[in-house]
């Protein structure tokens, strides 16, 4: 679980320096296509990492056959 965490944290972390590059406006088209691309890619990889965690934190809270499902409240 450990390393699935890692991984996420490091996509997150490419993709925030990824649109950090872009935002800078100094790369080429070319470039800038590389980069859009790979942005997708860890795109998707931290929306499927949230699901399965979406997945387990349901299953974690199931109870006596029942889902309970709550939103999680903020803090305020």
């Amino acid at each position: 679980m450990a390393a699935k965490k890692l991984n996420f944290e490091k996509a997150l972390a490419d993709l925030e320096k990824l649109v950090e590059e872009m935002e800078q406006g100094e790369l080429s088209m070319e470039d800038m296509l590389k980069r859009f691309e790979k942005g997708i890619a860890l795109t998707t990889e931290c929306q499927q990492a949230l699901q399965k965690a979406e997945l387990k934190v349901k299953e974690l809270v199931e109870k006596n056959g029942k889902l309970l499902e709550k939103d999680f409240e903020l803090d305020e």
